[in-house]
């Protein structure tokens, strides 16, 4: 009996014809895979059945969709209820697994609000991120940490309303600098009582909701109030806060009129290249500007980008009530009822085609024209630098990833390593890492450290993509590693290099001259003595400017560990002692040193503390007995 040999597996056009045959016609999202697993492309489909079948065809399609067909070796789906909601998850999905067919959101970092919090009885004013777990009201988006600290310094001025944290304010016994400077009111030492304290509150949430017009109307009339009184002191105070919020309406970028809440995309395309400008219009005001290089093929039509762009945008991020376009979207209707059905209120989409709301768009696409025009010179000469690095380190391409680590430490305490990252791009912070080290191990060590930082970041690389070394389009695995030390250094992370079986990854050590002179760097890699630069060559300033950001990175990881380090207590860690006895124990001996050395006795002495708590306290400090 002739043996059977088993059928090669479907891949491209072929295996997509096979999944056509089990598809159902309902709506969903499709997303398929490579050889290595990774998802290159996911969409949505109002029909699944009919969608699919279009790649299965294996004909007819443009340079991208083809290549994409002939790399796909498997498929997954996911029935959705309706398209609106296939839309949404399909946006989900993209900016989860980031595949390379698909227009990809760059940059998306959250936005900051305005918070007027609530979870005490005198609300304060506070600049927020991240979830909103805090009770009060949430103003926003604004386009940036400057934008929205100048929106709080304004109010300040015209408010006076704390920023202060709780704690601060429930330990002042006099008014801190900001009432000196006319920015708060005191409410910590009662300068100001609560229902007064509530008004300004009140006038500072009408401003932040479109009423700036009506609460300077109404300082204006008490203003003159105080005047006819000749309360002249209160008059100018008056005067002061109506400056103020006439000063944060005059240097608006752009003054809407007649559009109280809208956010605004306007979008440049050139050499290949595509810019998205954010502009965020609340309360009537122009609330900040934000540019977009969402990364899309070539062939990719504007359409199909400003679609991608948008549902990816709004994917965790709160909609307006109306969104203004340069550009027109696929299926626009539908875009609006997922968005709709995501606000929880009508959201309109509109593409201006004259009046106030055409200026406002083109203004957008002129700041998004000018922006991608700097980015492509900012590129172009990144470029050359890229260039001159490979020359320098005798690499044999121009480097696309470069990571750079240092270590920081205090004799050997608080030990943090960090790594940065650097591209055709320039700094890529989204793949900056911090590794937190334990005293112990490295003992204030700088080459333990280095060792132990290296071997958890490619130990780990190995493990997530060691397949992918020897592959020219991973964006996984560095070009170049820059060491902060000399020979020793080097030394040492060669070692983990080897023990690794890495064997090509170039290295070098860039050591800081005599003095620690900037300028005057050596250089330091395997087989080559050292070397340096000429104090004038560009290569050598981005050298710097790399070795820098990590250093700056690093600081400032190791000072917010040193920062967290300094608020714990070791009575903490003590099972049984809670706020009240640790209050007790601290005001009969002092500190947690004293604690430490005190005897059995002397700690059941202490109001609320039992003798079994008492040699639980002991045995904690005192392991050895």
């Amino acid at each position: 009996m002739p043996a059977m040999s088993d059928s090669p597996p479907l891949i491209g056009a072929d295996l997509i014809r096979d999944f056509v045959t089990r598809l159902p016609t309902k709506p969903g999202v499709y997303r398929m895979f490579d050889d290595k697993g990774d998802a290159i492309y996911v969409g949505k489909a109002r029909n699944l059945k009919a969608r699919v079948s279009n790649y299965a065809r294996g004909i007819g399609h443009n340079n991208r969709i083809g290549l994409m067909i002939s790399l796909t070796r498997n498929m997954e789906f996911v029935v959705t209820a309706s398209e609106a909601e296939a839309l949404l998850l399909e946006a989900n999905l993209i900016k989860k697994l980031k595949p390379k067919f698909n227009v990809i959101l760059r940059d998306d970092k959250s936005f900051p609000y305005i918070l007027i919090a609530k979870d005490h009885e005198i609300a304060q004013l506070a600049k927020h991120r991240g979830a909103r777990n805090r009770k009060g009201s949430y103003y926003g988006p604004f386009a940036s940490a400057g934008a929205v600290n100048n929106a709080i310094n304004t109010m300040q001025k015209a408010f006076l309303l704390r920023s202060c944290n709780d704690s601060v304010y429930a330990n002042r016994t006099r008014p801190c600098l900001l009432y000196q400077i006319k920015r708060c009111s005191a409410p910590c030492v009662g300068y100001i009582q609560k229902p007064a304290y509530d008004e300004l509150v009140k006038e500072a949430e009408g401003f932040l909701t479109g009423k700036s017009t009506e609460v300077k109307a109404q300082l204006g009339r008490e203003m003159e109030a105080a005047a006819e009184a000749m309360e002249f002191e209160d008059a100018a105070r008056l005067r002061d806060r109506i400056h103020a919020l006439s000063f944060v309406t005059q240097t608006q970028g752009i003054n809407p009129q007649g559009i109280d809440e809208a956010d605004v995309f306007g979008l440049a395309h050139e050499g290949g290249q595509y810019c998205i400008q954010v502009f965020f219009i609340r309360a009537g005001q122009n609330w900040g500007t934000r540019a977009y290089f969402p990364k899309a093929d070539k062939s990719v039509e504007e359409m199909e980008v400003m679609s991608s762009f948008l549902t990816q945008f709004y994917d965790d991020k709160p909609l307006p009530e109306q969104i203004l376009l340069s550009h027109p979207v696929e299926e626009q209707a539908l875009v609006e009822e997922a968005f709709t059905q995501h606000a929880g209120y009508k959201v309109e989409i509109l593409v201006p085609q004259r009046g106030e709301k055409k200026a406002l768009i083109d203004y957008a696409v002129i700041n998004a024209r000018e922006a991608n025009g700097r980015r492509m010179a900012e590129t172009s000469t990144q470029g050359k630098l890229l260039e001159g690095v490979a020359k320098v380190f005798d690499l044999p391409a121009t480097p696309r990833r470069i990571e750079v680590y240092d270590n920081s430490h205090i004799q050997g305490a608080h030990a943090v390593g960090a790594m940065i990252v650097a591209g055709p791009e320039g700094f890529i912070k989204a793949q900056y890492r911090k590794f937190n080290m334990d005293a112990e191990s490295v003992k204030g060590d700088d080459f333990g450290m280095m060792r132990e930082m290296l071997t958890r970041r490619f130990t780990r690389l190995l493990k997530e993509h060691g397949d992918e070394q020897e592959d020219e389009d991973s964006s996984h695995w560095p070009d170049l590693l820059l060491i902060d030390g000399g020979q020793g250094q080097l030394s040492a992370v060669k070692a983990v290099l080897q023990d690794l079986g890495l064997h090509t990854l170039p290295v070098a050590g860039v050591a800081k001259g005599p003095d620690r002179d900037a300028g005057r760097e050596h250089f330091y890699m395997e087989g080559r003595g050292s070397f340096m630069l000429e104090g004038r060559d560009p290569v050598l300033y981005y050298i710097q400017r790399l070795r820098d950001e990590a250093h700056r990175f690093v600081i400032g990881s190791h000072r917010a560990r040193r920062s967290r380090a300094i608020g714990i207590n070791p009575l903490d860690e003590i099972q049984g002692i809670g706020p009240t006895r640790k209050k007790a124990l601290l005001m009969s001996f002092g500190s947690a040193k004293a604690v430490a050395r005190a005897n059995v006795s002397d700690l059941a002495a202490v109001e609320g503390v039992s003798e079994t708590l008492a040699q639980a306290i002991f045995d904690h400090f005192h392991p050895g007995n």
